[in-house]
């Protein structure tokens, strides 16, 4: 079963997509989650990017905190997983890296 099949789901990737600007999209997070799930997605997206620059898992939990089951846990997901890192990533570089 794809856990985006019920209508909760999909309202809130619905939600997500229809934001038009960094400021709502922060607005609804903040909203949305508490002040530590937030800490813990932003220090996954980090943990992706690091690992996808080639960063080691020591490196990684350094530089971030993260526990090693969280380090793996993302990076089976950059290798396995549906793409959405990947995606995300690939994004931002666009937008943002190297500015």
């Amino acid at each position: 079963m794809d856990i985006f099949e019920g209508e909760n789901e999909r309202l809130l990737v619905q939600a997500l997509c229809g934001l038009a600007s960094q400021e709502e999209c922060r607005n609804l997070l903040e909203d949305l989650l508490t002040g530590r799930e937030i800490e813990s997605l932003s220090q996954r997206i980090r943990v992706a990017q690091l690992l996808r620059q080639g960063s080691t898992y020591q490196e990684v939990e350094e530089r971030t905190g993260a526990s090693t089951a969280t380090i793996g846990r993302v990076n089976r997901c950059l290798r396995y997983g549906s793409g959405g890192y990947k995606a995300a990533l690939d994004r931002w570089e666009e937008n943002y890296g190297d500015k």
